[in-house]
Protein backbone atom coordinates (compact mmCIF):
# COMPACT_ATOMS: atom_id res chain seq x y z
CA UNK A 1 0.00 0.00 0.00
CA UNK A 2 1.27 3.42 -0.71
CA UNK A 3 1.70 7.07 -0.20
CA UNK A 4 -0.18 9.46 -2.41
CA UNK A 5 0.25 13.19 -2.95
CA UNK A 6 -2.88 14.98 -4.09
CA UNK A 7 -2.61 18.48 -5.55
CA UNK A 8 -5.93 20.28 -5.72
CA UNK A 9 -5.79 22.66 -8.70
CA UNK A 10 -2.07 23.50 -8.55
CA UNK A 11 -1.15 26.79 -10.19
CA UNK A 12 2.65 27.01 -10.38
CA UNK A 13 4.45 24.58 -12.72
CA UNK A 14 7.77 24.85 -10.87
CA UNK A 15 6.14 23.73 -7.62
CA UNK A 16 4.44 20.82 -9.35
CA UNK A 17 7.70 19.90 -11.10
CA UNK A 18 9.55 19.82 -7.80
CA UNK A 19 6.76 17.75 -6.25
CA UNK A 20 6.94 15.33 -9.19
CA UNK A 21 10.64 14.81 -8.56
CA UNK A 22 10.02 14.30 -4.85
CA UNK A 23 7.30 11.73 -5.60
CA UNK A 24 9.71 9.78 -7.80
CA UNK A 25 12.33 9.90 -5.05
CA UNK A 26 10.04 8.45 -2.39
CA UNK A 27 7.81 6.16 -4.50
CA UNK A 28 4.67 8.27 -3.99
CA UNK A 29 1.89 8.43 -6.56
CA UNK A 30 0.83 11.91 -7.64
CA UNK A 31 -2.81 12.89 -8.21
CA UNK A 32 -3.57 16.17 -9.99
CA UNK A 33 -7.06 17.64 -9.75
CA UNK A 34 -7.97 20.02 -12.55
CA UNK A 35 -8.04 22.73 -13.56
CA UNK A 36 -4.28 23.13 -13.52
CA UNK A 37 -2.73 26.59 -13.73
CA UNK A 38 -0.36 25.41 -16.48
CA UNK A 39 -0.11 22.98 -19.37
CA UNK A 40 1.06 19.53 -18.44
CA UNK A 41 3.15 18.94 -21.56
CA UNK A 42 6.71 17.71 -21.97
CA UNK A 43 8.12 21.23 -22.52
CA UNK A 44 6.54 22.59 -19.32
CA UNK A 45 7.55 19.56 -17.29
CA UNK A 46 11.17 19.69 -18.51
CA UNK A 47 11.33 23.44 -17.76
CA UNK A 48 10.18 22.64 -14.23
CA UNK A 49 13.19 20.42 -13.69
CA UNK A 50 11.58 17.01 -13.92
CA UNK A 51 14.13 14.73 -15.53
CA UNK A 52 12.59 11.59 -14.08
CA UNK A 53 9.06 11.86 -15.51
CA UNK A 54 9.26 8.34 -16.96
CA UNK A 55 9.45 7.04 -13.38
CA UNK A 56 6.53 9.12 -12.10
CA UNK A 57 3.19 7.49 -11.51
CA UNK A 58 0.49 10.14 -11.78
CA UNK A 59 -3.16 10.58 -12.66
CA UNK A 60 -5.17 13.67 -13.61
CA UNK A 61 -8.82 14.10 -12.60
CA UNK A 62 -11.32 16.58 -14.02
CA UNK A 63 -12.62 17.45 -10.54
CA UNK A 64 -12.65 16.57 -6.83
CA UNK A 65 -15.63 14.22 -7.10
CA UNK A 66 -13.90 12.19 -9.79
CA UNK A 67 -10.86 11.82 -7.53
CA UNK A 68 -13.06 10.69 -4.60
CA UNK A 69 -14.86 8.09 -6.72
CA UNK A 70 -11.60 6.46 -7.79
CA UNK A 71 -9.54 6.55 -4.59
CA UNK A 72 -10.27 4.99 -1.23
CA UNK A 73 -8.11 5.19 1.86
CA UNK A 74 -7.15 7.67 4.54
CA UNK A 75 -7.33 11.35 3.57
CA UNK A 76 -5.23 13.93 5.38
CA UNK A 77 -5.59 17.59 4.42
CA UNK A 78 -2.86 20.19 4.84
CA UNK A 79 -4.18 23.66 5.52
CA UNK A 80 -3.33 26.66 7.62
CA UNK A 81 -6.70 26.04 9.29
CA UNK A 82 -5.61 22.65 10.63
CA UNK A 83 -5.77 22.00 14.34
CA UNK A 84 -2.92 19.50 14.72
CA UNK A 85 0.62 18.98 13.47
CA UNK A 86 1.85 16.16 11.20
CA UNK A 87 3.48 14.28 14.08
CA UNK A 88 0.09 14.18 15.83
CA UNK A 89 -1.48 12.37 12.87
CA UNK A 90 -1.00 8.59 12.85
CA UNK A 91 0.38 7.72 9.41
CA UNK A 92 2.10 4.48 10.47
CA UNK A 93 -0.16 1.93 8.78
CA UNK A 94 1.71 0.99 5.61
CA UNK A 95 -1.14 -1.38 4.71
CA UNK A 96 -3.39 1.64 4.22
CA UNK A 97 -3.51 3.93 1.19
CA UNK A 98 -2.59 7.36 2.58
CA UNK A 99 -3.61 10.44 0.60
CA UNK A 100 -1.82 13.65 1.58
CA UNK A 101 -3.94 16.45 0.12
CA UNK A 102 -2.70 19.96 -0.64
CA UNK A 103 -4.53 22.97 -2.06
CA UNK A 104 -3.89 25.70 -4.59
CA UNK A 105 -0.97 27.99 -3.92
CA UNK A 106 -3.23 31.06 -3.84
CA UNK A 107 -6.34 29.86 -2.03
CA UNK A 108 -5.72 26.40 -0.57
CA UNK A 109 -8.41 23.74 -0.37
CA UNK A 110 -12.01 25.04 -0.53
CA UNK A 111 -13.89 25.28 2.77
CA UNK A 112 -16.71 23.08 1.49
CA UNK A 113 -14.23 20.21 1.15
CA UNK A 114 -12.43 20.85 4.45
CA UNK A 115 -15.70 21.02 6.43
CA UNK A 116 -16.36 17.36 5.65
CA UNK A 117 -13.09 16.26 7.29
CA UNK A 118 -12.70 18.33 10.50
CA UNK A 119 -10.53 15.73 12.27
CA UNK A 120 -8.14 15.30 9.35
CA UNK A 121 -6.91 18.90 9.01
CA UNK A 122 -3.17 19.32 9.61
CA UNK A 123 -0.93 22.38 9.62
CA UNK A 124 2.78 22.93 9.79
CA UNK A 125 3.68 25.25 12.66
CA UNK A 126 5.16 28.61 11.62
CA UNK A 127 5.36 32.19 12.80
CA UNK A 128 2.58 34.70 12.25
CA UNK A 129 4.85 36.71 9.94
CA UNK A 130 3.86 34.77 6.80
CA UNK A 131 0.59 33.45 5.45
CA UNK A 132 1.97 30.12 4.22
CA UNK A 133 5.04 28.15 3.24
CA UNK A 134 5.97 27.15 -0.31
CA UNK A 135 3.80 24.26 -1.50
CA UNK A 136 6.62 22.04 -2.72
CA UNK A 137 8.47 22.50 0.59
CA UNK A 138 5.37 21.55 2.57
CA UNK A 139 4.77 18.46 0.43
CA UNK A 140 8.36 17.29 0.94
CA UNK A 141 8.25 17.93 4.70
CA UNK A 142 4.98 16.07 5.11
CA UNK A 143 6.02 13.13 2.93
CA UNK A 144 9.12 12.63 5.04
CA UNK A 145 7.09 12.76 8.24
CA UNK A 146 4.83 10.02 6.84
CA UNK A 147 7.89 8.05 5.73
CA UNK A 148 9.53 8.48 9.15
CA UNK A 149 6.40 7.12 10.80
CA UNK A 150 6.47 4.19 8.37
CA UNK A 151 10.17 3.54 9.10
CA UNK A 152 11.11 4.62 5.53
CA UNK A 153 9.63 1.38 4.21
CA UNK A 154 10.62 0.71 0.63
CA UNK A 155 13.31 3.40 0.48
CA UNK A 156 17.01 3.02 0.01
CA UNK A 157 18.86 4.20 3.11
CA UNK A 158 20.74 1.30 4.62
CA UNK A 159 22.65 0.28 1.49
CA UNK A 160 25.70 2.15 0.18
CA UNK A 161 25.20 5.00 -2.26
CA UNK A 162 24.14 3.49 -5.58
CA UNK A 163 25.14 6.05 -8.23
CA UNK A 164 28.80 6.75 -7.43
CA UNK A 165 29.57 3.70 -5.34
CA UNK A 166 30.09 3.09 -1.63
CA UNK A 167 33.71 4.30 -1.57
CA UNK A 168 33.37 7.48 -3.65
CA UNK A 169 34.24 9.84 -0.78
CA UNK A 170 37.51 7.97 -0.22
CA UNK A 171 38.63 7.93 -3.87
CA UNK A 172 41.50 10.17 -4.94
CA UNK A 173 40.62 13.15 -7.14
Amino acid sequence: MGLHVVLYQPEIPQNTGNIMRTCVGVNAKLHLIEPLGFKLDEKTIKRSGVNYIEHLEYVKYPNWDSFLEQNKGKYVFFTRYGNKTPDQEDMTDSNEELYLIFGRESTGIPKQILRKYPNQLIRLPMTDKIRSLNLSNVVCTVLYEALRQRKYKGLYYEEPESMKGPNWIFEEE
